[in-house]
């Protein structure tokens, strides 16, 4: 009897341990084909500023502090297998072509260049502003139009096949952010006068002027349906603005908080999901966030960089998310669905 006892005592023990280690095992279903739910990308020597996945999710662009443009292959190990020069200051902001064929980079070295993802040979450099260029944008359809910003007040709108810009606007304050938007007739712009502007590119003049924010807004973001724009400002707020023809004269529908703006006066992008069910926002406090649209709760605080996280960038296909921040590194993970 015993006998029995012990191993029925034995018997009950080992299945408690298999559990246990099931459950630290097997862990939570995957969402997505990177390697693991976090990858670490590491090798820029200075801070990043700006990150952009390639529209077919395979690799992803980086930029910053340190005047050189990373390539990275999203799945596998993630290595770095690229790296572009050119730039003779630090690189403000990133964007790719709606194809993917090329990179567009605005810096401090007052130019605007293009860069063939293909071969990673620099295409052109775009000459016309008189101080830092802080943003850039390129349309979504139609010519191949790309939109500036700058501390020299102007915001550009160019035609990289005749070299020179095509319009250009006087805000008479530093100019931080700037997108187009859908159909590419009008630009939206935000700077140090807190305000967000749309100038209609047909009149050549400004169309209206969002007011809310009470500091700088630093970082523009269309909505993938074209109907609203997101803009990040260092009052701490996240706000959500109907852009459509026809909206009411309040425009502002939306304000998130909980991310947070410092002393650095980083400019702090943002973006959505490719659904438009989510947002995210550089933060200063180190963290990743994310909110759903609807609720406008944060549904994701992560945490794992040691500096202002200045990107954070949705992937175009899955469920997965990429940060680039101050401390030189760049994360990417999986969210659910």
């Amino acid at each position: 009897m015993k006998f029995l006892r012990l191993q029925l005592l034995f018997s009950k023990q080992n299945e408690r341990v298999r559990k246990i280690l099931e459950r630290y095992t097997t862990g939570p279903a995957r969402t997505s084909s990177l390697m693991a739910p976090i990858m670490l990308l590491a090798g820029h020597p200075g801070d990043i500023f700006s990150l952009k996945f390639h529209p077919e999710g395979q690799f992803l662009v980086s930029s910053g502090f340190d005047r050189q443009i990373f390539l990275w292959n999203v799945y596998g190990e993630c290595e770095n297998f690229a790296v572009l020069s050119g730039h003779t200051g630090a690189i403000m902001d990133l964007q790719l072509s709606t194809d993917g064929d090329t990179i567009y980079t605005a810096s401090t070295d007052k130019t605007i260049c293009l860069w063939d993802t293909r071969t990673g040979a620099k295409i052109k450099k775009l000459k016309g502003h008189s101080s830092f260029v802080n943003a850039i944008h390129p349309a979504r359809r139609g010519p191949p139009l790309l939109c500036s910003a700058s501390d020299d007040c102007n915001i550009k709108v160019w035609d990289p096949r005749k070299r020179t810009e095509t319009v250009s606007f006087d805000n008479s304050y530093q100019v931080t952010a700037v997108t187009f938007n859908d159909t590419a007739e009008q630009v939206i712009s935000a700077g140090i006068d807190n305000d967000v502007k749309v100038w209609d590119l047909r009149k050549n003049a400004l169309l209206y002027s969002l007011k809310g924010h009470s500091d700088t807004v630093t970082g523009l973001a269309l909505s993938p349906d074209g109907s609203y724009v997101l803009s990040n400002s260092m009052d701490n707020s996240l706000r959500v603005w109907d852009i459509r023809p026809f909206a009411p004269q309040e425009r502002c529908i939306k304000m998130m908080v909980g991310h947070a703006h410092n002393f650095e006066k980083n400019l702090l992008r943002c973006s959505w999901s490719p659904d438009g069910n989510k947002i995210s926002a550089g933060s200063a406090d180190r963290f990743v966030y994310i909110w759903d649209t609807t609720s406008r709760r944060i549904i994701y605080k992560l945490p794992g960089h040691n500096g202002s996280v200045n990107d954070v960038v949705f992937h175009p296909k899955e469920p997965i998310v990429a940060s680039g921040a101050s401390d030189k590194l760049i994360y990417l993970g999986e969210i659910e669905p």
